[in-house]
C-alpha cells in the first residue's frame, strides 16, 4: 500500500517537473531577436560611408539593438535587415537595390517609435541593359533602358581613344528608362558616356552612325545595290521597318532553300580593312530559324553554309546582329564585293518570311 502511495507521489512530481519545463521553454521560445530595451538611440558612425545597392553597411552607436525599421531617405526606400544579428552597439544592413543615388540621410527607429539618422552616400552608377536601337543619324531618338537613370545629367558618344566626346540631348528621364535625341558626330561608332549624381560610366552597347557606314539596305536599296534572291525576289516593304518606314522582305519558300539577295554589279565596292562589322535587322518568322550571311567575296563563294556566318533569328521579334568581318568568311583581301546574302537551310515545314533593315558595312 505504502509502495502504490509513492508511485502516485513520484509520477505526480514527473508530471510537474515536465509543466515546468514546457512552461520555462515557453517564456524562452522567442524568434531570436535579442532583447533589448527602446531607450533613446544614437547613430555615432558608419563604415563605410558609401556603399552601392546590395553593399553591406554597420552602422555603430549606442542603444541601436531595439530598431525595428531602416529608412533611406530618397523617396523613402526602406532596408531589409536580420534583428537577430543587431547589438546594442552594431547593426548591419544591406544597400537596397532601389535606394537613389546620392548623399542622403538612413533613419534608424526602434519599437518605441525613436529615431537617429546618418549621412550616407549611395553609389548608384547608371546602368544600361537594352536598346531601343544601336544605328543612328543626327536627331534620331533611342530609348535606354536600365537603373539609376533618373539623375542623369549628361550623354555623349565617345571615343576615349580618338578623344572626341559629341553631346547627346537628353528628352526624358526616369529611374529605368532615359530617351535621348542623337548628336551629329564623325565617330563612325561608339559608346554612350553617361553622367549622373554618383559618376560617369561609358556604356557597353556600341551606337553605329549610319551617315558614315556603307548602306547595303536602309529604307531602301543602297546605291547600285538590287534585288539578287534564289526563288521569290525580296522586295521592298512598309508592312514592318525597324527604323525609318521600310523594310526588306523575304519570302523563303518551304523546302527550297532560298536566299535572300543584294548585289552591285554596277559600282562593286573595293576592299578595305578599315571595314570592321557588317551589322543589321532581322524581323523574325513563325519558328526560331538559322540564317547564313553569304557573299561572293569570300571563300566559300556565294550560296554557301558557313559555320561562323551563322545568325540566329528568334520568332517574331527583330534581332540585331554585329558580327566582326575578321571572324567570319566575308571578304579576302583584293577581291571586290558585289553579292551579299542570307541563306536558309529549309523552312522545312511552311514558307516563311523575314525582314531586313539597316543591313549596313561598318568602319
Amino acid at each position: 500500500m505504502k509502495l502504490h502511495i509513492f508511485n502516485r507521489a513520484a509520477g505526480l512530481g514527473m508530471v510537474m517537473l515536465v509543466a515546468g519545463l514546457a512552461l520555462t521553454a515557453c517564456e524562452e521560445d522567442t524568434d531570436g531577436t535579442p532583447r533589448f530595451e527602446a531607450g533613446t538611440p544614437v547613430a555615432t558612425q558608419i563604415m563605410p560611408d558609401s556603399a552601392a545597392s546590395g553593399g553591406i553597411v554597420t552602422l555603430m552607436g549606442t542603444g541601436l539593438g531595439d530598431m525595428r525599421t531602416i529608412t533611406f531617405e530618397k523617396q523613402e526606400v526602406p532596408a531589409g535587415f536580420q534583428p537577430t544579428l543587431n547589438t546594442d552597439q552594431a547593426l548591419i544592413f544591406r544597400v537596397p537595390t532601389e535606394a537613389s543615388g546620392g548623399v542622403q540621410n538612413i533613419t534608424f527607429t526602434n519599437s518605441a517609435g525613436k529615431s537617429t539618422t546618418i549621412a550616407f552616400k549611395v553609389l548608384a552608377y547608371p546602368s544600361v541593359s537594352d536598346v531601343s536601337n544601336y544605328n543612328f543619324t543626327k536627331g534620331t531618338v533611342i530609348t535606354l533602358t536600365g537603373n539609376n537613370l533618373d539623375d542623369v545629367t549628361s550623354v555623349a558618344v565617345a571615343d576615349s581613344v580618338k578623344g572626341i566626346s559629341d553631346e547627346a540631348t537628353i528628352i526624358s528621364k526616369d529611374k529605368k528608362e532615359l530617351v535621348v535625341q542623337m548628336p551629329a558626330t564623325t565617330l563612325s561608332r561608339g559608346t554612350l558616356s553617361i553622367t549622373n549624381g554618383t559618376g560617369r560610366v561609358r556604356t557597353q552597347q556600341e551606337f553605329i552612325n549610319m551617315d558614315l557606314s556603307y548602306k547595303i539596305f536602309t529604307d531602301s536599296f543602297g546605291t547600285g545595290f538590287e534585288n539578287a534572291s534564289w526563288g521569290d525576289a525580296a522586295t521592298v516593304s512598309t508592312k514592318e521597318s525597324k527604323d525609318g518606314s521600310a523594310s526588306l522582305a523575304k519570302t523563303y519558300q518551304k523546302g527550297n532553300w532560298h536566299l535572300a539577295g543584294l548585289s552591285n554589279w554596277s559600282q562593286a565596292i573595293a576592299y578595305s580593312p578599315d571595314y570592321t562589322y557588317i551589322t543589321g535587322w532581322i524581323k523574325g518568322a513563325s519558328a526560331d530559324y538559322t540564317l547564313y550571311v553569304t557573299t561572293d567575296a569570300g571563300k566559300a563563294g556565294f550560296g554557301d553554309f558557313v559555320d561562323a556566318n551563322r545568325i540566329n533569328v528568334k520568332a517574331g521579334v527583330w534581332n540585331y546582329f554585329k558580327i566582326k568581318l575578321s571572324d567570319m568568311d566575308f571578304w579576302l583581301p583584293g577581291k571586290k564585293l558585289t553579292q551579299v546574302g542570307f541563306r536558309i537551310q529549309g523552312p522545312d515545314k511552311q514558307d516563311e518570311t523575314f525582314y531586313f533593315d539597316d543591313i549596313l558595312l561598318v568602319k
